[in-house]
């Protein structure tokens, strides 16, 4: 992981900040990057009670066990990947003491915690027609009764690879992308809401 005074983001060139509006108006898109957040890789026995205790215990978070599920607590929140595999994402920052409680909880444990924060890009896609630009790219069924808020999928968006989280019912969608494809998946997001008009806000 890269010192704090040396990281950037995926997208800084692309100077967000600067084109970033206070108020979104009557767009139909509104784009962020949330820049800094925490994402820990936790790999652990799903069946193991002491495991799921020991998580709950370390980050006040105890872990989703359903596929395509999401869970928060404390200032974390748990993604489901795989049967004994989640990530962990912690608010800009917090990652380091997150991974150290979680591996001292775990030492005795068979576990895995290993900090990849600096390997993917969050951008931020809310709006009216969010799922419509989504949909543009994204072979999911992401109707809402299929994929709501709490949902989280890995799939390909215009052919890069992302794990998306519906966060809320507006709907908002959190993008986890790998930092490669970070330029590349936001231009496509800016073409892709270009008919519904678009804003770029700062993320968080």
């Amino acid at each position: 992981m890269a010192e704090a005074y040396l990281r950037l983001s995926a997208l800084a060139h692309l100077g967000l900040e600067a084109r970033a509006v206070a108020d979104p108006g009557e767009a139909g898109v509104v784009l962020s990057e949330r820049p800094g957040r925490g994402q820990i890789d936790l790999r652990g026995e799903a069946e193991d009670a002491g495991f799921l205790g020991a998580v709950e215990q370390a980050i006040g978070l105890a872990l989703p066990l359903e596929a395509g599920t999401t869970a928060s607590g404390g200032a974390a929140t748990a993604l489901w990947l795989g049967p004994n595999e989640w990530l962990v994402v912690t608010p800009p920052d917090g990652q380091g003491a997150a991974a150290e409680a979680l591996r001292a909880a775990l030492k005795d444990l068979w576990a895995a915690v290993t900090d990849v924060s600096d390997s993917r890009a969050v951008i931020g896609l809310s709006g009216r027609h969010a799922r419509d630009v989504l949909m543009k790219g994204c072979s999911l069924d992401l109707h809402p009764r299929v994929f709501g808020p709490g949902r989280s999928a890995q799939s390909a968006v215009a052919g890069a690879l992302v794990l998306l989280h519906q966060t809320d019912e507006a709907p908002s969608y959190d993008l986890y992308v790998h930092r490669s494809f970070a330029e590349y998946l936001w231009l496509w997001l800016e073409d892709a809401a270009a008919e519904y008009g678009m804003a770029v806000v700062s993320g968080g």
